[in-house]
């Protein structure tokens, strides 16, 4: 199997676009009013990052809508609520600000997506500003936004996320207590590696 190894050979796949094409032209340099309202709306975010020697990383957040502070026009605050603690986009972010945000709304094929710098503070008064139930993150992703764009519903078209009819039968898959047990040859059922995660879940959520 032959791989592509230059941006010339890419590009004698894939036509240049042209400087006033819609696709070049939508990139925004800070957030307008439509990027505003729909992170605003978004109850989710992909966090794109890298520790700048090859290994990225893709990790989801999401709470409530408007989770995501935008504190002004060029920077958005991403809680990070209690996790794993691996911190695999936190230990990126302090070696490699780069970060690409995907944000979603339910229902809605199209998306925003945001490029920018990230940073990491534990600055009280934000940490308090998005507490949830008296709750605030340990920590909050600063970005400051070098481009904003929209993105079109084609993916989201082709694959249908949204239409439930297209979903498979959940009682097909098996549950994450399943995967675990399996995958880390867990010395417990199933049944009890579900229980103990619907316990962290319930817990541990804020």
């Amino acid at each position: 199997m032959d791989f592509i190894a230059s941006h010339e050979e890419l590009r004698r796949i894939y036509k240049t676009p042209e400087p006033t094409a819609g696709a070049i032209r939508k990139e925004l340099k800070k957030l307008d009013g439509h990027c505003r309202a729909f992170i605003a709306r978004s109850p989710f975010v992909l966090i794109g990052s890298s520790d700048g020697k090859g290994n990225a990383d893709v990790t989801p957040k999401g709470d409530k809508p408007g989770f995501a502070a935008i504190l002004d026009d060029s920077t958005i605050a991403i809680p990070d609520r209690p996790g794993n603690n691996r911190l695999d986009t936190l230990e990126n972010i302090v070696a490699n600000p780069a970060v690409g945000l995907l944000f979603l709304i339910p229902g809605m094929n199209e998306t925003l997506r945001v490029n920018g710098e990230a940073r990491i503070t534990v600055d009280a008064a934000l940490r308090e500003r998005l507490a949830v139930d008296g709750k605030p993150p340990l920590s909050v992703v600063v970005v400051a936004v070098s481009a904003a764009y929209m993105h079109c519903a084609k993916a989201f078209m082709r694959s249908q996320l949204w239409r439930n009819e297209s979903w498979p039968d959940r009682a097909s898959m098996p549950t994450l207590g399943e995967i675990l047990r399996d995958q880390l040859a867990l010395d417990q059922t199933a049944e009890q590696t579900d229980r103990w995660l619907d316990d962290g879940y319930r817990q541990s959520m804020w």
